[in-house]
């Protein structure tokens, strides 16, 4: 309950005001500022579609192109290729991923050492993986690849330290958890109803 006789006036004033107040239509247009500069347009106005195809011919060399590569492996590899690079295409490092890997299992040494050398540095989103490395580096190597050959040696030692890393992380993830208890003591304690300090 109020109490002050000021405030209670006040208060029915700002309530009065308000319900009083006219309510403001929104405005059939909308304000774009873009590249060429500002406009008013109308609100019902689509300015993007999803479905719509801004380049026909792209579209139906890249469909050609997956056609292609579902039946050769070297077609594959530069499907791959440019899907990596953006070339012609949308960049898509899932997509080249998956192309690349068709061609290398299909036995495309370029396509072997492609992914030998993505999965050793990593690509994009994805770290590296230095097992499938050393698994594609192996492959190109022995069909005499000789990038995959020297890059092989530190797909190996990668290898080798991640999963010494992995042990280590392990190891301590297990037995650790008792430091967590003992090493960092607690500031404040409660005792006799508050908190104090330790």
């Amino acid at each position: 309950m109020i109490k002050h006789p000021a405030v209670f006036l006040l208060c029915a004033w700002l309530l009065t005001a308000c319900a009083q107040a006219p309510t403001q239509q929104p405005s059939a247009t909308v304000r774009i500022c873009d590249a060429q500069g500002c406009s008013d347009r109308p609100r019902n106005t689509e300015t993007f579609d999803a479905t719509k195809d801004d380049n026909p011919e792209a579209t139906r060399r890249l469909a050609a192109l997956k056609e292609k590569a579902a039946q050769d492996p070297r077609a594959a590899f530069d499907l791959g290729m440019r899907l990596l690079r953006g070339d012609g295409v949308r960049q898509d490092g899932y997509q080249a991923l998956k192309w690349l890997r068709e061609a290398g299992e299909h036995g495309d040494l370029r396509a072997q050492a492609a992914l030998g050398r993505i999965y050793l540095t990593g690509l994009q989103e994805m770290g590296s993986d230095p097992a499938e490395a050393e698994r594609w580096l192996s492959m190109a190597a022995q069909r005499g690849d000789k990038e995959s050959a020297k890059l092989l040696p530190e797909a190996t030692q990668a290898k080798k330290d991640e999963q010494a890393r992995y042990r280590w992380r392990e190891y301590h993830r297990k037995n650790g958890w008792g430091w967590w208890w003992g090493a960092y003591p607690y500031y404040w304690v409660w005792r006799a109803g508050y908190w104090t300090l330790y």
